[in-house]
């Protein structure tokens, strides 16, 4: 039974490490709000704080699936304008040297009408 309580107790610590790591690197998109809407032609300024963690190298933001472009600043803004009419997903990902994506992203979806 000790052997049980041990093996467990240890898969616990190891999850909770990988959790840990996993979670050092995040980011948040403060401005626009997911659903916001916007007139043709507006530009759309992205608010945005990064946490690289120790896998991330530096962001890359997408436009609909496409990469729009290479974020190098942990915090700041960026405008985005010519969005054509209709809906767009916006995402920030943490990539890794490689360009990789590493898991940690925020997306949000807005409306150019």
């Amino acid at each position: 039974m000790r052997l049980v309580y041990a093996l467990a107790a240890a898969l616990a610590l190891g999850m909770s490490a990988q959790t840990a790591s996993a979670a050092e690197a995040s980011v948040a998109i403060s401005s626009p709000k997911s659903g916001a809407t916007f007139a043709p032609k507006s530009d759309i300024e992205i608010a945005y704080k990064i946490a690289l963690g120790d896998k991330g190298d530096h962001t890359h933001l997408y436009v609909d699936k496409d990469e729009a472009l290479t974020l190098r600043g942990l915090e700041g803004t960026h405008v985005l304008s010519g969005l054509a009419p209709g809906t767009h997903d916006i995402c920030i990902k943490v990539v890794n040297k490689a360009h990789t994506p590493i898991g940690a992203q925020e997306c949000i979806q807005v409306s150019v009408q």
